[in-house]
């Protein structure tokens, strides 16, 4: 523990904190100052969280910390039934909680950086299934994972290019040698269009060997589609999953809730989202094009120097003190005439933005609410598995806090109390071993001489009396005293009694009436009782029967009513594929030859037909390959062999060429003479 808090204290006096702490200074740091130690360490993680915790309330900042810790993936030490108490002790600033965290946090913090930058990214944002059954909603979060995915691959492509270290002149070998590879295989083609010049139908044979190439290519493309209708599938069923829970939770909620309850919620998710639809999408909307407009014009234009930035930086800055001018000049003029006006305007636009935070805090709520939900639905789950106990809501939650901090300043307190009460007890003691060493010192010293004068024990004695004469005189004092308060409280308790005696009189004839009375009462409330025991168990039988045959009632609604809407829907399909018959019957008995065009009778034999034809042109095509392939093959053999010997022929030219240019034999009279 001592090395943790060592390592602790040491990160903590480095940069970027600079705290200059000690082991002393850190120990004795107080819950407050902890918790905004903590916040301050995972501000420097992620740049969000740089927060004065006296700003926030307790469960927010234990919320804030505790999301932050589950995405960096803290494992708390200690089993699930330990989680609550880490959670406790995270709310009060726990010591034995916090510092693992900081151990922790300081131990790993750039890779904790890099891991709190890729959530601002990569964590997804769960959409309520009620807003994806709209077309823009869902092509939207579609876009949104399709960037998520993209992410993902740039970044992991940049961590490869980081840690890769490939360098220019690695980039610039490759070049050459793929350009070296190019000519070679630029010579290569050439060479082969050589050779198949001189075989009979080669055109025909390269028109076949693309036709066979497209084929595949389109082979690929067919599996490629098949394997995006299979996403495409299984994103559907996921969907299909997300609406049956929405139906059930409905179902739920329509059964527990009362219609004007619902009523009124329904007002109120329509405002909000005729708000969003009407006012704040669209600004939004707007305000994205024209920040891509701007993106795409900057895009579009060439690099700019440092000296191009200076430039655009001073037109800015003369433009924006133009429009201060433009602007004061405006005020000036029109100030009389809008005076009336400005304090409207300026609440309607306070008003306006107060609405826009409101409804984006409303939003974000909402969304935290769903995962919340969720999560709780999680742990409610792992917590009836384990057999825990419930977890804490609301307003117990708070009182629980509330009650945890009175006693951590009670325990405080108390604590201060102890540490100087011990204090004062390490003084007393050793006050008292100082006096009994004086005491024993001088009783020796006395002894001794006692000794001397040959009277020894006599201090012992005279103590001994002074002892017993003191023991005596308060033994008289107290007796004389207690006989004395004795008589006094005989007197008073005899006075007292009879003033009770003397009030309680009139009180005891009403009680004896209203005893009475109430035994008449219980008389009466017992036979009540029974009246009453007697009807409540009729009408609870009642109320069952009655409950029973409404839950059987509504079953069969809700039956009745999947029944007819399954029903409506296998009607519709019916009534689309009737219409559909009746149009193809139409068409194919139409005299038009246009209608019959368009019927799909005529158009799948049309299609026959084509395909007929072009397997009749196939088979013709491959019995004439058939046909000639042997003449083919024994003239690109006889080729072959004249190439041989045009080769041989070739090399037996070189070789003479090189005899004569060295010199020139002449033969005369069966003798050879070399001639230079």
């Amino acid at each position: 523990m001592s090395d943790q808090i060592q390592f602790i204290v040491e990160k903590l006096n480095q940069e970027p904190f600079r705290k200059n702490y000690n082991l002393i200074t850190f120990d004795s740091l107080e819950s407050v100052q902890l918790l905004q130690l903590l916040s301050d360490v995972l501000g420097e993680i992620d740049p969000k969280h740089a927060v004065d915790i006296r700003e926030e309330l307790p469960e927010q900042t234990a919320k804030r910390m505790l999301s932050l810790l589950g995405i960096l993936k803290y494992k708390p030490p200690g089993s699930i039934s330990d989680l609550s108490a880490f959670r406790q002790g995270l709310v009060t600033g726990s010591k034995p909680v916090i510092h693992p965290v900081l151990h922790w946090l300081l131990q790993r913090t750039s890779e904790l950086k890099k891991r709190a930058y890729l959530a601002r990214f990569l964590v997804k944002l769960e959409v309520p299934a009620e807003f994806l059954q709209d077309d823009t909603v869902a092509d939207i979060n579609k876009q949104y994972e399709e960037l998520m995915e993209a992410f993902k691959n740039l970044h992991k492509e940049c961590e490869q290019l980081k840690t890769s270290g490939l360098s220019t002149a690695e980039i610039r070998r490759d070049i050459t040698a793929m350009e070296e590879e190019k000519d070679q295989l630029i010579k290569r083609v050439e060479r082969l269009k050589k050779r198949v010049e001189t075989v009979q139908n080669h055109q025909r044979m390269l028109e076949i060997a693309r036709q066979l190439r497209l084929e595949k290519e389109r082979q690929e493309s067919l599996a490629q589609q098949k394997q995006e209708q299979k996403n495409q599938l299984f994103h559907a069923e996921q969907r299909l999953q997300r609406a049956q829970l929405q139906l059930k939770e409905m179902h739920h909620a329509v059964v527990d809730s009362k219609p004007e309850s619902l009523m009124k919620k329904l007002e109120e998710e329509i405002n909000f989202n005729s708000y969003l639809v009407t006012e704040k999408l669209p600004r939004e909307l707007e305000s994205k094009k024209n920040s891509t407009y701007f993106l795409q014009k900057v895009a579009a234009e060439p690099a700019m120097s440092q000296s191009d930035l200076d430039v655009l930086e001073t037109k800015i800055n003369e433009v924006n003190a133009q429009i201060n001018q433009l602007i004061e000049k405006r005020m000036m003029k029109y100030e009389p005439i809008d005076s009336r006006f400005s304090m409207y305007r300026q609440q309607a636009s306070i008003i306006s933005r107060k609405k826009e935070a409101k409804a984006e805090e409303l939003q974000a709520a909402k969304e935290e609410m769903s995962s919340a939900e969720r999560q709780m639905l999680q742990k409610t789950s792992q917590a009836h598995e384990l057999e825990g106990s419930d977890v804490l809501k609301g307003d117990e939650f708070k009182h629980y806090v509330n009650k945890l901090r009175s006693k951590s300043t009670f325990y405080k307190k108390k604590r201060l109390e102890i540490a100087e009460i011990t204090a004062e007890y390490g003084i007393l003691q050793r006050t008292e071993e100082l006096l009994k060493q004086r005491h024993e010192a001088l009783q020796q010293q006395l002894q001794a001489i006692e000794d001397k004068k040959g009277i020894s024990g006599y201090s012992y004695t005279q103590e001994e009396l002074e002892r017993v004469s003191a023991v005596k005189s308060e033994m008289d004092e107290v007796k004389g005293r207690t006989l004395d308060n004795m008589s006094d409280m005989v007197k008073k308790l005899n006075a007292m009694v009879a003033e009770k005696k003397a009030s309680l009189a009139p009180v005891i004839k009403e009680l004896r009436q209203l005893r009475q009375k109430c035994q008449e009462l219980t008389q009466e409330c017992d036979e009540k009782k029974i009246q009453y025991d007697s009807c409540a168990a009729g009408l609870e039988s009642n109320r069952s029967a009655l409950e029973q045959e409404v839950k059987g009632l509504l079953e069969e609604c809700f039956q009745e009513e999947s029944n007819y809407r399954y029903i409506n829907c296998m009607k519709r399909t019916l009534e689309i594929q009737l219409q559909r018959a009746k149009e193809e019957m139409k068409a194919c008995v139409s005299p038009d030859p246009q209608e019959r065009r368009k019927a799909i009778r005529e158009q799948y034999t049309r299609m026959i037909l084509e395909q007929e034809n072009l397997g009749k042109k196939l088979r013709e095509k491959q019995k004439v390959v058939r046909e000639s392939h042997g003449p083919n093959m024994k003239q690109m053999k006889m080729w072959q062999d004249f190439e041989q010997l045009m080769e041989c022929k070739k090399e037996c030219f070189l070789k003479q060429q090189n005899q004569t240019a060295i010199g020139q034999v002449i033969r005369e009279g069966g003798k050879d003479r070399l001639v230079l």
